[in-house]
């Protein structure tokens, strides 16, 4: 797929509020400072169409872009902010939950992990809840070029090995780096796909 044009749209808090479009939807979605924003900009080849930062935290709204005026890329706001008060947890869970489980133009989730780490269990229990709820995701490993490929393989079979204890069928999954713009065919290719199937 080739990117030929992607445009902000709206930001809101309310799914209800949400484009008035029968497009496809393509959500990203990951814990703070994962990497989504940087991801979301090299996708689309542009340089600040998602605002980055290194405080973490930032994207607080569902953001939508309207790409190749064909389908919206969705800016999710991030779970697990640790530094946020109780009060700003619970409503990003509300802004977030009911976004996922109620948006009906939404096609795909892409929940962003930093290929760095060992499988977090905030990671691993929204994935699970999404498997519960029937959402259709995908995993995408970000920040790849930060470890050597053989530690990168051991990282990222030890996150699909502690997934087979709790699905028969693994998602389909994606190993991403912004800084090489590694990864971007291969998604876009997959977006690409499901559109041509749905269409």
């Amino acid at each position: 797929m080739e990117i030929k044009s992607a445009e902000f749209v709206v930001s809101n808090t309310d799914y209800r509020q949400c484009p008035a479009t029968s497009l496809p939807e393509y959500a990203f979605i990951g814990r703070s400072n994962v990497g989504k924003s940087s991801l979301i900009n090299m996708l689309c080849n542009r340089k600040s169409l998602a605002m980055t930062s290194s405080k973490p935290g930032k994207t607080l709204l569902i953001n939508h872009f309207l790409i190749n005026e064909e389908w919206h890329l969705v800016d999710l706001p991030g779970y697990g902010y640790a530094t946020a008060g109780k009060a700003v947890r619970e409503r990003l869970k509300q802004i977030i939950d009911s976004y996922i489980l109620y948006r009906e133009q939404l096609t795909c989730l892409f929940v962003l992990v930093d290929s760095r780490h060992a499988p977090q269990k905030i990671d691993v229990d929204f994935m699970a809840w999404l498997g519960e709820q029937g959402v259709p995701f995908a995993l995408v490993f970000t920040k790849t070029d930060k470890l050597s490929q053989s530690r990168l393989k051991e990282n990222t079979d030890a996150y699909m090995k502690k997934l087979q204890e709790d699905w028969e069928e693994l998602p389909p999954f994606f190993l991403t780096s912004s800084e090489k713009r590694s990864g971007r065919k291969e998604l876009l290719d997959y977006i690409e796909g499901i559109n041509e199937r749905i269409c």
